[in-house]
């Protein structure tokens, strides 16, 4: 009996036990599994140690290179320019100073002769054309003949001269003690009149020297040379030769064109903020030329009903010519001190900011950002220079070009 119980429970034993090792063993398997991925992520682990070091190191190359852009930055960001190059740019560097700024008002006007520095040739008797000495554009000096005349009437007043001339020499040699008084001073007179009359006519005192010392003065009756009174250059000479002529007719203009006057035509409200003195500046052709306030018109234009404001200005290159329309730029009121530059000598950097170029050294150049405050006229008030700072005032356009130009090629290479 116990017999038959064992066998079959025997029986089970055996058929279970291969399911349980299997169990066992799969269980010990899993457990490897388990441990590979520790494995694994001790490896991973190690790999992100030894990349964060790539990665400082990377950093650190990053950094490097960084640094080393940033000093070529320092070291390309300058140009140097030459004497020669500065004087034909028209470079201007100024040392920046506090300074004060006016309001300032702002119009159009038209370049003219300065009257003051002109004048006209004209005939004072009827006369003919017989020769020019001047043409138009020419530079001329003061006393030089502009033209030659012929004349009756010269020729009746020379012929007096002459006569008058003699017989008051006549009379001096023989002196008071043999003729009268009342001939003496007649003689005397008479040839002073007869002087007069030939210089009122045109002659000049040389002319006149000159045709009394003649061994032949009948060749020189009637001729007669008008002469500048003045240095300038010659404007016009509307005029033929063999030409008749009569008292007044303009023949020469000559005006010295280094010093011309500016008209502004202001309104009468702004007119009454600018006083004689006033600084003004003159633009035509992005060329700005200094001068000042010299005579505020007192009537108002019927037409325009605006109020003339003549500006003085030097011209010494010949930029201006009469009859050329500038913009004018005149100062007004005091608006205080502060540092500032002109409109000009702040530029825009290639990433938008406000920079102006400040002198290193002679002749070398460096763009330094500056924050502009606000403008005033011709002038922006800047901040982020120390006053005395070396700053280009004129000509950084050029500067900013051939900045442009060394970093494009250095960008290339």
């Amino acid at each position: 009996m116990k017999q038959h119980i064992l066998y079959p429970a025997l029986l089970a034993l055996i058929l279970t036990g291969p399911t349980w090792a299997s169990e066992e063993h799969g269980h010990d398997h899993d457990h490897g599994h388990e441990e590979k991925p520790a494995h694994n992520e001790s490896h991973e682990d190690g790999h992100d140690e030894h990349g964060d070091e790539h990665a400082e190191d990377d950093h650190g190359d990053e950094h490097h290179g960084h640094e080393g852009e940033h000093g070529g930055h320092e070291e390309e960001g300058g140009v140097e320019l030459s004497p020669e190059q500065m004087a034909a740019a028209g470079i201007v560097v100024t040392a920046l100073r506090p300074q004060t700024l006016h309001e300032t008002v702002r119009a159009p006007g038209e370049v003219m002769f300065n009257a003051y520095r002109a004048s006209k040739i004209t005939p004072r008797i009827s006369a003919q054309i017989v020769a020019r000495h001047a043409k138009l554009s020419d530079r001329v000096h003061r006393g030089q003949p502009l033209v030659t005349l012929s004349s009756v009437q010269m020729a009746e007043a020379q012929g007096d001269l002459l006569v008058s001339n003699r017989e008051w020499q006549r009379v001096r040699k023989l002196g008071r003690k043999v003729v009268s008084d009342k001939r003496y001073v007649e003689a005397q007179v008479a040839r002073q009149l007869a002087e007069a009359r030939v210089l009122a006519y045109g002659m000049s005192k040389p002319q006149v020297a000159a045709l009394l010392k003649a061994n032949d003065p009948a060749q020189a009756i009637g001729r007669f040379d008008l002469y500048a009174n003045q240095a300038g250059t010659v404007t016009s000479d509307d005029f033929i030769l063999g030409e008749i002529v009569e008292p007044g007719r303009v023949l020469f203009d000559i005006s010295d064109e280094t010093s011309l006057w500016v008209e502004a035509r202001l309104t009468p409200v702004e007119a009454h903020r600018i006083h004689e003195g006033a600084a003004a500046t003159v633009r035509v052709d992005q060329v700005a030329l200094r001068g000042k306030v010299v005579q505020i018109h007192h009537a108002i234009d019927e037409q325009t009903r605006t109020q003339s404001v003549r500006i003085g200005i030097s011209n010494p290159d010949d930029r201006l010519h009469p009859g050329m329309f500038v913009d004018v730029t005149i100062e007004a009121e005091e608006r205080g001190q502060a540092l500032a530059l002109p409109l000009d000598a702040v530029v825009r950097s290639a990433d938008g900011d406000w920079q102006v170029f400040i002198e290193e050294a002679p002749g070398r150049f460096e763009p330094r950002e500056v924050k502009v405050l606000r403008s005033i006229g011709d002038q922006v008030v800047i901040d982020g220079l120390a006053p005395g700072t070396r700053v280009v005032s004129q000509g950084t356009f050029f500067v900013q070009s051939e900045l442009a130009k060394g970093g494009f090629e250095i960008h290339n290479h």
